[in-house]
């Protein structure tokens, strides 16, 4: 199936929607809950989308924040090398004008470099990570920077997320929001205008504006 859609710009996850990290992101969750003696699958269950920060708080707000933050960071670092790329997402970010995507993650942006990195994605000049937001997602904060910092009306983006987070926090933004079902099923989805089963499903078309060059440092993917 594909979904058409008409907006002024495209804002997108990066976890779940660009990199298919959940593996090296379940691994690396699951060994602090063991470090820390909480529950690994409680913890996974809700990590995905979110800062780390919250997660942590979440179940272990008596540690030290920053050093549990550090620590969980290092290990999803180690562990990049397991993220592969979501089939469809240089797809949909190679047809979008320069200037109208944006990357807004929960990540740190070491993390985020690094996973794009590792799927061959060259980041976009607008990249909204963990460090630049007080407040993580669903806290709209992140998508509403992205929007300002492309000088344009949020309303007319399309937020691209794969967890129930991202989408809640696309909603409240005021974006259109599509859904991918790479990390949670449809029914888990529901709040978003459009849930499709990967990115590359989805076209965008950009009024006013000329198509990027099919080129491979132009089209989202790094020259190799």
């Amino acid at each position: 199936m594909t979904l058409r859609l008409e907006a002024d710009g495209l804002l997108t996850d990066l976890d779940g929607v660009l990199a298919d990290s959940v593996g090296p992101v379940e691994a690396a969750w699951r060994w602090w809950a063991h470090r820390v003696g909480a529950d690994a699958e409680s913890v996974v269950n809700v990590a995905h989308g979110v800062r780390a920060a919250e997660t942590i708080a979440r179940f272990r707000p008596d540690l030290d924040l920053d050093a549990e933050v550090a620590a969980v960071e290092a290990r999803e670092l180690d562990l990049v090398d397991g993220t592969r790329p979501v089939p469809g997402a240089a797809t949909l970010v190679g047809r979008v004008p320069r200037g109208r995507w944006a990357v807004v993650t929960s990540g740190s942006r070491a993390i985020a470099t690094a996973r794009l990195r590792a799927v061959g994605l060259v980041p976009p000049e607008v990249f909204v990570t963990a460090d630049d937001v007080a407040v993580g997602k669903p806290d709209p904060a992140g998508y509403l920077d992205a929007a300002v910092a492309l000088g344009l009306d949020v309303a007319r983006c399309v937020v691209v997320e794969d967890s129930p987070a991202g989408v809640a926090a696309g909603r409240v933004a005021g974006a259109t929001v599509v859904a991918v079902t790479t990390s949670h099923e449809a029914d888990d989805l529901h709040a978003a205008d459009h849930v499709i089963a990967d990115p590359g499903a989805l076209t965008v078309r950009y009024p006013g504006t000329a198509p990027r060059p099919a080129k491979p440092e132009e089209s989202g993917r790094s020259a190799r």
